[in-house]
């Protein structure tokens, strides 16, 4: 008997209007998340369009959108076209939240950090304010902070200090799947050491599921069970951790993996040509077919579909179809 996934994700598509065209920042995306305490990886360079899928897996979505369709399934219940008022009181924040891309800069510098976090409690928690500050204080404590943050102001904290306020905040109404956009990508090392270990910590203790969204490939398998590579606006391959760090199908998972500096190696690392395709123009065929070494005739005309080298394994390139 097959499970049903906790989060499942059809055929996704994000185009922003564009006064030279639609950009096509996620352009069918297909992707599962089997279950409580599982951790995916959204892994690929910068304008691939990884913040934007989580953007439209909450329906986050800014005014200049020209085309948004598919469908998410959150434990059995299709969110995607839920009315916008169902979807802010029963789906964000109680069911799925979002620690955004710079959210050491989300705070409001002239409110205190407590206030700021249990705002979602109150106005769509149901809360008390008093019942929601002893749950923000549990949570800072939780996530390695001193309750005393709750009174503190943003600009009192450090970069690290305010990441672990963001995650506690995500977590005020105790959803079981919190996406997380490059939570340590502006953290020095030790601070984004700091930040993982209590990602996994939470994932074990709690049975958080995390969609984890990172350019670092090597990061996000510290913490993931499965990792998805997007390139160009869409999902070019997805496995499990150990068949994209070991047996990497599709060309540019293998250049990414390449492109990782070892301390055992004497290898130096690879980095890859080109640039991504402008993604109000992408290239026909494979959109990976401009910079890939491996490239033939049917690459530059056909776009390929999803090939399973592996059982659980997908990847999206004509040289699992046939050889060049």
């Amino acid at each position: 008997m097959t499970m049903t996934p906790l989060l499942d994700i059809r055929n996704l598509y994000l185009h922003y209007a564009d006064r030279r065209g639609a950009v096509r920042a996620v352009d069918g995306v297909s992707l599962a998340l089997e279950g409580s305490g599982q951790a995916l990886g959204i892994v690929g360079e910068s304008g691939s369009g990884k913040s934007s899928l989580a953007n439209a897996i909450l329906r986050t979505l800014p005014t200049n959108v020209a085309r948004f369709e598919g469908e998410v399934y959150l434990a059995g219940q299709e969110i995607a076209g839920l009315p916008e008022t169902q979807l802010r009181r029963e789906v964000r924040w109680r069911k799925i939240a979002l620690v955004p891309q710079g959210a050491m800069n989300g705070f409001n510098p002239v409110v205190r950090t407590g206030e700021q976090i249990i705002e979602p409690a109150t106005v769509y928690g149901d809360m008390t304010p008093r019942a929601a500050r002893r749950k923000a204080e549990e949570l800072f404590e939780l996530v390695g902070l001193s309750a005393k943050v709750y009174t503190r102001y943003p600009h009192e904290l450090s970069g690290g200090m305010k990441q672990r306020a963001m995650i506690a905040g995500a977590l005020i109404l105790s959803p079981p799947v919190v996406i997380m956009d490059e939570p340590t990508s502006a953290l020095d090392v030790s601070v984004q050491a700091q930040i993982m270990n209590l990602l996994k910590r939470l994932k074990q203790e709690l049975g958080l599921s995390i969609i984890f969204i990172s350019h670092d490939i090597a990061l996000a398998s510290d913490l993931c069970d499965r990792l998805g590579v997007v390139y160009a606006g869409e999902l070019v391959e997805i496995g499990s951790a150990e068949q994209i760090l070991t047996a990497p199908a599709h060309p540019y998972s293998q250049k990414l993996l390449r492109s990782i500096p070892r301390l055992r190696d004497a290898r130096m690392p690879e980095f890859i040509p080109g640039a991504p395709p402008d993604l109000r123009q992408p290239p026909p065929g494979c959109r990976f077919h401009l910079r890939c070494p491996h490239v033939f005739a049917r690459c530059e005309t056909e776009s390929p579909p999803p090939f399973e080298p592996q059982p659980g394994q997908h990847a999206r390139c004509w040289l699992l179809d046939e050889p060049p």
